[in-house]
């Protein structure tokens, strides 16, 4: 009923480690497509422990390239798009099995929430969104809410029909970030009412960026993409909660110029009362999942990426052409 579909650059111990899991998934019923540019003697031996497995190489394209090459290939009715660093809780296809029985449900999504086992900076990385005050989207990195209809959702636990999948022509994106964005669109214009639902309890547990510069990395490109998105896809992205960010970048530049000519001092004051008391929520609610050093760490990676984002998003804006890839 399932094909699993994990685009990849190469093979890597995040695959390795994470096909061991998907092997022991309570519903059995499914195949796995990893995506390498190219295979490798570590392929052979892989393909040799693991019998629902194939591995495709594609050459040098992009993760929606090569998830639109591995639905043209998969065998089943439903489309399970996975990264290399992510692997789903054990019951994940069960839910789903049970959720698309509902024949009007088309695709699905569910939270990437960091693993218990993770390093400590990754914890960090990931606590950044576990607030709305701090990240906007939590649904999307905890299992929390309820059952809802969603116009865009990231990739790294995705679902999707077979067959309303290739009706759409797929991801046919060489963005990244940004394909699964679009994709989303593409499926919401085609399948409107009632077609791409939220789901708490399909859970998949995602790895984060290791480190403070890889994170940036990270939230610079997801607010490029969006600024830019904003501009030529209006109707998922230009939205009030993108300019947020881009808004705390210029009052930052605002309140240096504040120092040199002293006006609306109390104003300025009144801006950052609000934006400290919304910090200390959000630490807060962080606290309650992932502990107090972990929250007390992600003080600064908080603000240093609504500082990236917003930058990167007024740049986004300003952008003729856009056009990346991870390859």
């Amino acid at each position: 009923m399932f094909s699993i579909i994990i685009p990849v650059k190469e093979i890597n111990d995040y695959i390795i480690k994470n096909l061991s899991i998907i092997n022991n998934l309570d519903y059995q019923n499914f195949e796995i497509l990893v995506l390498p540019n190219d295979t490798d003697d570590t392929s052979k031996k892989l393909l040799k422990t693991y019998k629902k497995l194939r591995i495709i190489s594609t050459g040098r394209i992009g993760p929606g390239e090569k998830r639109d090459y591995g639905a043209k290939k998969a065998n089943g009715e439903v489309l399970v798009f996975l990264d290399d660093d992510s692997y789903p809780n054990l019951d994940l296809l069960s839910v789903a099995k049970e959720t698309f029985k509902n024949k009007n449900i088309i695709a699905i999504g569910g939270p990437g929430i960091t693993p218990n086992d993770s390093q400590f900076w990754e914890r960090v990385s990931g606590a950044v969104y576990l607030s709305k005050f701090s990240g906007g989207n939590p649904e999307r990195y905890l299992s929390v809410g309820k059952i809802k209809e969603i116009d865009d959702w990231p990739s790294v636990n995705l679902m999707v029909r077979k067959k309303h999948f290739l009706n759409i022509n797929g991801f046919d994106s060489k963005f990244w970030p940004g394909e699964d964005t679009l994709f989303s669109l593409k499926l919401k214009k085609a399948y409107p009412k009632n077609s791409f639902k939220y789901i708490p309890n399909l859970i998949v547990w995602h790895h984060r960026r290791k480190g403070l510069l890889r994170h940036i990395k990270q939230n610079f490109a997801y607010g490029l993409h969006r600024g830019y998105f904003a501009k030529v896809y209006p109707e998922t992205s230009l939205r009030i909660i993108y300019f947020i960010p881009s808004l705390f970048f210029l009052f930052n530049i605002l309140t240096i110029l504040n120092f040199k000519i002293d006006m609306f001092s109390e104003f300025f004051v009144l801006c950052w009362l609000i934006y400290i008391i919304n910090m200390f929520i959000a630490l807060f609610q962080i606290n309650k999942i992932e502990g107090f050093l972990v929250s007390l760490n992600s003080i600064y990676y908080i603000y240093l990426t609504h500082i990236t984002y917003g930058l990167a998003f007024i740049l986004g804006l300003f952008k003729k052409d856009l056009q990346s890839s991870l390859r």
